[in-house]
Order: C-alpha cells, then structure tokens, then sequence
C-alpha cells in the first residue's frame, strides 16, 4: 500500500490552492449568506411592520430559528467528522452541504411569503405555527451548510496565513452576499412605490401590508442567485480525502502509531481551555455582529424615523465599508497578529457604540456610523474565524465539531437575546408607538457597546493565556 497524503502536522509542507480552487469554495457560503442577511436584517421588521404580528410573537418565530439551528449545528459536526466515506467528489463535508443547500432551497421562501389559508381573521399563534416548520428546515439546512463549509477550511489549507486569506474570501463574498440583497431591496422598494405619489410624500411612505409582495419577491431572487454559486461551489472544490478517526476500544492495539497519539477526538475538546476561550470569543463576536444587523432597520425606521429606503441603503454602506476592510485582513494579520487585529475592529464598535450613545439624530453622519458599524464588524469577524481555525490547527477529523459547537453557543445566545429584548418592547399594541423611538436607540448601544465590552474581556483571557492545546493520549479514559 502507497502512503497517503501528508499529515497537517509537523514537517508536512503547506497544502497549496490555486486561485480557482480558491475562489469556489468561497461562494461556497453565498446562499448561506444572501438567506442570513434577509433572515436577521427583516424577519422582525417584516413579521412586526409588514404583517402586522406583535413584537413578542416576531421574537418567537425567531428563537424557534436560532435553537433550532444551534441543536442542529453540533449534531450534524459530529456526524460530518464521523463518516468517513466518499463517492466521487464527495466526502462528508461537502455531502452535508449538498442536504443543507436543498433543504435552504425548498424552505426559504415561504418564510418571506404570506401564510397560505390564512385570511384577516386568522389567529396570530396559527399563522406562527404556519411558519414553524419552514423555518426548522431552513435552520437545519443553514447549519449544516455552514458547518460543512467552514470545517473544510483546515481540510483544505495548513498555512496559517493561507487560513486567514480563505476566511476573508469566505467573508468577502459574504459582504457581497449582503450588498446583492439590500441592493435588490433597495430596487424593488423604489419600484414598489405608487405613481400617483408625489416624491416628498413618497419618501416618507412607511413600511405596511403593500411591502409584502417585495419580501416575497426578495426571498425568490435569493434562493435563485444562491443555488446558482451552491452548484460553482460543487463542481470546484474538491473536498482532501482523509481517513477515518476511530474512538479507542477494546480491539484498539495498545501501541498506537505515533500520529494517532495526537488525534483529539469531539470529547478531549471538551477538556480544552482553549476551547471554551475561543468559543466565548466567537459567541461574543456573532452576537455584536447579528444583533446589530437585526435592529439597524428597527433603529433606522423607528429611532430615527427615516423612509423606508433606508433600510436598504445604510445596511449597504455598512457591508461596503466591510468588504473593503476584509481585503485587508491578511496583511494585517501577519503584521500585528491576530489579537491586535481583532483589538482594533472592537475599538471602533465601541466608538460606534459611544457615538449612538451621545447623539440622538446623526443626520447625514449616519453614513459615516454605518461605515464604522461595518468595519468593525468586519473585523472582528474575520479574525475570529481565523481564530478557530488556529485552534483546530492539524485535527481537521474533528474540526467539524468545533465549530459546530461554538455555533451552537452563538445561535442559542442569539436567539435568547433576541427573545429578552423583544420582550422587553415597550408598546401593548402590535404597532410601535412613540416609546419605540428610545427603545431601539438603546438596543443599538447594548448590542455593540455592551457585548463589545464582553468581548473584550474574552480577548483579554487570549492575551493572559494564549491559544494552546494539550497532547492528548487516545487510550486516555475520560
């Protein structure tokens, strides 16, 4: 028998990807990421402001997202590190995407479209309960999707600095993912907009029961445009075939190669400080970045009492900003390490964060917050994916459920703020009410400023004590 393909350890050179095998893994995530724009930017709005559901009963259907998608992520991790089998160009990780992308593909839209049955004197918990099993499939499919994606990022490269540039190709494309769709959004509002009206008078229109034929519309172009980079996805990258890594037992020789000694299996990670460091430091990072996607158009609609093309247009400047910024998160990285980097982008949150704080109307600024809004996020983001991919170094076998697991925290987290703030909603009616315009102005600030100083304590445990696992001995009894 031939030897296998080189080991990511010790000694093994640097595994090489060409620019094409590159760049298609990277839209690898398009569909994920033109669904999560949508889902987190204008679920609540669409749910509280377009239907007319109560804030409560928007956050619902959310968390029923979020811990959907948070049981789903670790299990399918674990199973994507497990099988070891492959047919043609698949192995297990791009398998899992291909269920995720189909389950993503046939759920979606009926999430954006109107309750099918349902007429004016349908019971809000009945049209919620519609919606309940669309959105278990999404979320299922999200995260299996996103999983096998981002565990083939140590599969397929073993440079540091390699990991850093397809996580910010990764990014990148997630950044245009979020400008296609507030682009097409801004389209369809401007389009949507009755002849008859005036242009002063048409931009101060809000949003209401006329917008739902955008969001529907909105979903369908998503779910066409993504499919469309699932499928360039597929057919360009070729997932490394590995072998399998067997849990010790009673057959196990009691002299193990030496490569075995170092295999971490799912349950060492669990005995790992780094593990739990990293993972605080992710969950803080998604929660400053999904929490401020999901009220910017709250804050924009109602706090600052802005036409409705705004929800589309500031969102935009923010993703911009971050796409260019994500172009530099290589250089940065090899330059100031990745503890300064992420050090930066949560300095500018924070000014962001001072900034909405001390101002009440920003006026043509909210351009420029936006800007810093999507720099920092951008930031943060990158450098800490890049952070768990640094964590998981050479034990690509159980990778998956790494970031399974640290996804799990971020969605559950999530989907549980999601849920304490939509309680808190100060209004008895579904419609918001003068009180609204406070309320979202000191959920922005929470949301970055408050988890931004959490996140910075997680950092400040990376500074004390640096990523580094221990060296685990596989007949170890745990």
């Amino acid at each position: 028998m031939g030897p296998g393909p080189p080991a990511a350890g010790a000694g093994a050179p640097p595994r090489q990807l060409s620019l094409v095998a590159r760049l298609s893994y990277a839209v690898g995530h398009f569909l994920n990421d033109l669904c999560a724009s949508m889902w987190f930017t204008y679920l609540l709005l669409y749910l509280h402001s377009v239907r007319a559901y109560s804030s409560r009963g928007a956050g619902l259907l959310l968390l029923l997202g979020q811990v959907a998608d948070g049981l789903c992520t670790p299990l399918v991790g674990y199973e994507a590190d497990r099988a070891a089998g492959r047919c043609a160009r698949y192995g297990p990780r791009k398998a899992w995407h291909l269920v995720g992308t189909v389950c993503v593909l046939l759920s979606f839209p009926f999430i954006f479209s109107p309750c099918l049955g349902c007429g004016a004197a349908t019971p809000e918990p009945a049209a919620l309960l519609y919606y309940g099993p669309f959105v278990v499939v999404f979320q299922f499919g999200w995260a299996a999707t996103q999983v096998a994606h981002l565990s083939l990022i140590p599969e397929l490269v073993s440079s540091d600095h390699e990991k850093v540039e397809l996580t910010a190709l990764r990014y990148a494309f997630t950044v245009m993912a979020n400008i296609t769709v507030y682009g097409a959004a801004w389209l369809l509002l401007h389009l949507q907009g009755a002849p008859r009206l005036g242009p002063a008078q048409e931009d101060r229109e809000q949003l209401g029961v006329q917008d739902v034929p955008v969001f529907r519309n909105l979903s369908l172009l998503v779910v066409g445009v993504g499919a469309v980079f699932s499928l360039l996805f597929h057919l360009g990258t070729r997932e490394r075939r590995r072998p399998q890594a067997e849990e010790p037992g009673e057959h196990s020789p009691l002299l193990a190669p030496a490569r075995a000694q170092h295999l971490l299996l799912w349950k060492h990670w669990l005995r790992e400080p780094a593990f739990y460091q990293v993972g605080l430091l992710y969950m803080s990072t998604r929660l400053i970045v999904n929490l401020s996607q999901a009220y910017i158009a709250m804050y924009l609609t109602y706090s600052l009492s802005l036409p409705k093309k705004f929800i589309a247009t500031i969102p935009l400047v923010m993703y911009l900003s971050g796409f260019f910024s994500s172009l530099l998160m290589k250089p940065v990285n090899k330059c100031i390490g990745r503890n300064l980097t992420y050090l930066v982008g949560l300095l500018v949150i924070l000014a962001f964060a001072a900034w909405v704080a001390l101002v009440d109307r920003l006026g043509v600024a909210v351009y420029v917050a936006a800007g810093l809004l999507g720099v920092g996020c951008a930031t943060i983001l990158v450098t800490s994916l890049a952070m768990t991919a640094d964590l998981i170094g050479p034990h690509t076998h159980s990778g998956a459920f790494v970031y399974g697991a640290m996804s799990f925290s971020d969605k559950v987290a999530n989907g549980l703020a999601v849920m304490v703030i939509q309680s808190l909603h100060p209004c008895s009616s579904e419609l918001c009410c003068r009180a609204c315009m406070g309320f979202y102005h000191w959920v922005m600030v929470a949301v970055t400023g408050g988890v931004g100083m959490a996140a910075a304590l997680s950092l400040c445990s990376l500074l004390v004590w640096p990523i580094r696992l221990r060296s685990w001995d596989p007949g170890t009894r745990l």
